[in-house]
């Protein structure tokens, strides 16, 4: 696990340290950023594997980090807040955030959702050996990291993609919003069915017609 690099980019001194010091009794490493613009060049210089982002940043805030970000990375990215708006949470996950923890918070979770966003990076890298999937003009492939309809590439975060690789391979089948936390997110995946939903609307707006994600009423969605 030590090779394993996580970006912290926290302003409070005081938070940092106490969980910088969690991730490295857990064999991470941490690099740590008090301010966006910091934590941007960080992340372009290190590369690192997990990114714990807070959100009120004293230059710009998280999410036009996020939005920075997802520019040119797909490496997860753990919104940090003290803020518990719902549409602070569904921003942030619009903009390609792969979970989302309040403040106050127990260190032991975060670091439980730092290793279960490695554990779907890993599994998705595994899965890249079977080659791309299609449905319809809907064209996944696992390998590159690709999706494109139509031929044509469509953008799309690490976690929509995860979502409609899952979905693609169990192409039919009517899936339930706890089944795709539990396998999209991790079974130790500590966030409510919303998350589910809008990224499965993200996708359906990325993908347009050519995406039939159908939505089964009392239970979740398929794609046909």
């Amino acid at each position: 696990m030590s090779n394993k690099l996580v970006l912290l980019i926290e302003d409070e001194e005081s938070i940092a340290s106490f969980v910088a010091m969690f991730l490295r009794k857990e064999g991470f490493e941490v690099d740590m950023a008090t301010d966006g613009a910091s934590g941007l060049k960080l992340a372009s210089q290190h590369s690192p594997q997990v990114i714990i982002l807070d959100l009120m940043l004293p230059d710009m805030d998280g999410f036009e980090v996020c939005r920075r970000i997802r520019h040119d990375s797909d490496v997860p990215i753990i919104m940090l807040t003290a803020r518990d708006a719902a549409t602070d949470k569904v921003v942030g996950l619009e903009l390609g955030a792969d979970d989302y923890v309040t403040k106050p918070f127990d260190p032991r979770e975060l670091v439980a959702r730092v290793k279960s966003v490695l554990r779907r990076a890993q599994m998705s890298a595994q899965a890249a050996e079977a080659g791309p999937l299609s449905a319809g003009e809907v064209v996944l492939d696992p390998d590159r990291h690709e999706v494109s309809v139509g031929g044509e590439p469509v953008q799309v975060t690490a976690k929509e993609f995860d979502l409609l690789h899952y979905l693609m391979l169990n192409r039919g089948l009517a899936l339930s919003r706890q089944q795709l936390l539990e396998h999209v997110w991790g079974y130790d995946f500590l966030g409510d069915t919303r998350t589910v939903d809008v990224h499965i609307n993200q996708v359906r707006k990325k993908l347009g017609e050519a995406g039939e994600i159908e939505t089964v009423w009392g239970v979740g969605y398929k794609l046909k």
